[in-house]
């Protein structure tokens, strides 16, 4: 079987792709979409590799569901097709950018530009049926998406890992932190935000002061 990824991912990943579970998830998935309407589009499941190659990855933030609203996924995590309302999460995303970088509010909600510089925007789960939250969990994708992780962390230097909430600390047990740097806070939702666990990370300026001292180009956010 092949998997339509981002050829430098297929190299890192190939042999992922042959183990038992990936086979099992990948004919799990095929039966969803086919009887099921599930998200993000078919094209678009690995859209966070296609957007940002492994040689490219300088940051990597971590999710864990797509979007299970009609029209809202797009294969990166917290990111939304252009002319989608804003979710909670990715609103309290965008005031902490304006506070911390004093930049103004973005039009769309499409983080493809982050992507496109260097950001791996990685859902634990990359597939969802509509309005289900966590239907394809325990399936597999989580097993790949750690071994995703485990591959950056060994085979790169200085990767960003920006780890928010309880979830995205856990899967943060397979970085090497000796030879990455690693931020963590409370997630971004509301019923984290409101309890003064998100706002003021200052996260994003953090970023951009580590990659500059390493002489890379700093992320637009």
């Amino acid at each position: 079987m092949v998997v339509k990824i981002d050829s430098s991912w297929h190299n890192v990943l190939s042999a992922e792709f042959e183990k038992p579970y990936f086979q099992q998830l990948i004919s799990f998935v095929k039966n969803e979409y086919a009887t099921r309407t599930c998200f993000p589009k078919g094209t678009q499941i690995f859209s966070a590799f296609d957007h940002c190659t492994f040689e490219n990855v300088k940051v990597v933030i971590i999710g864990q569901d797509p979007y299970h609203g009609l029209g809202q996924a797009n294969g990166l995590c917290f990111s939304v097709n252009d002319g989608i309302a804003f979710p909670p999460s990715l609103l309290n995303i965008f005031k902490e950018i304006q506070t911390d970088l004093k930049l103004p509010f973005p039009k769309s909600g499409n983080l493809e530009r982050w992507a496109d510089q260097g950001v791996l925007l990685l859902n634990a789960t990359l597939t969802v049926r509509e309005s289900e939250a966590g239907s394809h969990q325990n399936q597999g994708w989580e097993l790949f998406t750690d071994a995703v992780i485990q591959k950056i962390s060994e085979e790169k230097e200085n990767v960003v890992f920006l780890l928010w909430g309880g979830f995205a600390k856990k899967k943060g047990a397979k970085i090497d932190r000796s030879k990455h740097h690693v931020l963590e806070t409370g997630h971004p939702s509301p019923l984290s935000a409101n309890r003064g666990l998100w706002f003021g990370n200052s996260h994003f300026s953090k970023t951009n002061s580590y990659l500059k001292n390493l002489g890379k180009a700093e992320i637009e956010w």
